[in-house]
């Protein structure tokens, strides 16, 4: 049976803080869907009614092309331990790039990793819990570091002209990419 909130509690933070992953889904008018997983230390709960996560460059970009054109966005984390349980939230979001004015107030709530390229901020909608009963039990075991290792090796006016030629997604929706390279030298804030 699911249940519905008009904003997160402290259990549903709790509960979001322990996941190692979490899915996002988008989804432009026409065209395809997009899920994703997400791992690292890149989510973070900014309020009851606002969530964010830090996205690094990866093999698309579809989720920035779709807020573009429709906000809607829906977050999923499972819980893989005891209590079995599902939580997603629902809500309009937008990509804040490097560039944006308000980069430096989202950014703060974050490390930066090699190859961030945006942050995607969240208006909380709904959030909806449900059992997690047919969600099998699995142990973190410990992330990959082969993105972001990928990343700091990088020349970074090469990865800025890469990331400025995706600047279509595979519907053909422009996107905003980033004008910056954020390596291991950026700070918090």
């Amino acid at each position: 049976m699911a249940d519905f909130y008009d904003a997160l509690s402290d259990d549903h933070v709790a509960m979001i803080a322990a996941q190692p992953v979490f899915f996002v889904a988008t989804a432009a008018p026409d065209g395809r869907v997009n899920l994703s997983p997400k791992g690292y230390d890149a989510l973070r709960v900014l309020g009851p009614k606002r969530v964010g996560y830090l996205d690094l460059a990866g093999s698309g970009n579809e989720t920035n092309a779709h807020l573009a054109v429709s906000d809607r966005i829906t977050l999923m984390v499972c819980n893989f331990v005891q209590p079995a349980r599902i939580l997603r939230i629902y809500g309009r979001g937008r990509a804040v790039l490097p560039q944006d004015a308000d980069w430096g107030e989202l950014a703060a709530h974050f490390t930066i990793l090699p190859g961030t390229r945006q942050i995607f901020e969240i208006a909380v909608e709904t959030v909806q819990t449900s059992c997690g009963y047919g969600v099998p039990f699995m142990a973190f075991e410990r992330e990959r570091d082969t993105l972001v290792k990928h990343h700091a090796r990088t020349d970074p006016d090469a990865w800025v002209a890469k990331q400025q030629g995706r600047n279509r997604s595979i519907d053909g929706l422009p996107i905003r990419t980033t004008d910056r390279y954020l390596g291991s030298s950026e700070v918090r804030g």
